[in-house]
């Protein structure tokens, strides 16, 4: 079991590097390259450098705020329903 999440950590990492990379370069260095130049084919238009971001935070955010209401819900149902055993 070791060996598989020491493959999974590093592949997790260098998936992290290259999406490191290529967000950086997008979104940082591309504008320092002339219009013309062939490295802006690889790249999607600069302006969803910061609309797909965007989505994934309130993607990610909206799913945080489900996962701890849901949460909240089910343990307050669980004190209701050992309050309502302990009264009976």
């Amino acid at each position: 079991m070791g060996a598989s999440d020491k493959s999974l950590g590093g592949v997790m990492l260098l998936v992290a590097g290259f999406v490191f990379t290529y967000y950086t370069t997008w979104a940082i260095l591309l504008p320092f390259f002339d219009a013309s130049s062939p490295i802006h084919n690889y790249f999607p238009a600069r302006e969803w450098a910061i609309r797909l971001p965007a989505f994934v935070l309130v993607v990610g955010l909206s799913g945080i705020g489900f996962f701890v209401g849901s949460t909240i819900i089910k343990e307050n149902r669980k004190k209701a329903q050992k309050a309502k055993l302990r009264a009976a």
